[in-house]
């Protein structure tokens, strides 16, 4: 059975930047939790859509036709093929909700980057 599960809670438990955990699953979907500061990395998501959902502070997703500014409670969707960049001024928890296959920085490999693995790990999925 699964088990009821804080994304806010899960997110400030982190202890590592731009290091998504997966806390659940949703048919072909994973859904995340990050602690996030500064900038990830310019990429895009060639054949997925990602929707990034702020639980605490503040984010900006920089894309090539403008920024986002996202607040606290607020959700926005990357369309696929969008190149883009979150960036948090101070420290920000988000959910985002990927489908399985969507690499973390696409084809950009940065010191940032996870692999699913790596997201998978802490996972608190049973």
């Amino acid at each position: 059975m699964n088990l009821p599960v804080s994304p806010a809670a899960s997110a400030a438990a982190l202890s590592e930047h731009w290091s998504p955990r997966v806390i659940a699953e949703l048919d072909d979907s994973y859904i995340k939790v990050a602690k996030v500061l500064g900038s990830l990395a310019w990429h895009s998501h060639d054949a997925e859509d990602e929707l990034f959902f702020i639980l605490k502070g503040r984010l900006r997703i920089e894309m090539e036709d403008g920024a986002v500014e996202l607040e606290e409670g607020q959700a926005y969707v990357v369309p696929r093929g969008a190149r883009h960049n979150p960036v948090a001024e101070q420290e920000c928890l988000i959910m985002l909700i990927e489908k399985k296959a969507t690499l973390h920085t696409g084809t950009t490999m940065t010191a940032k980057t996870r692999s699913i693995t790596e997201q998978l790990g802490d996972s608190m999925l049973s």
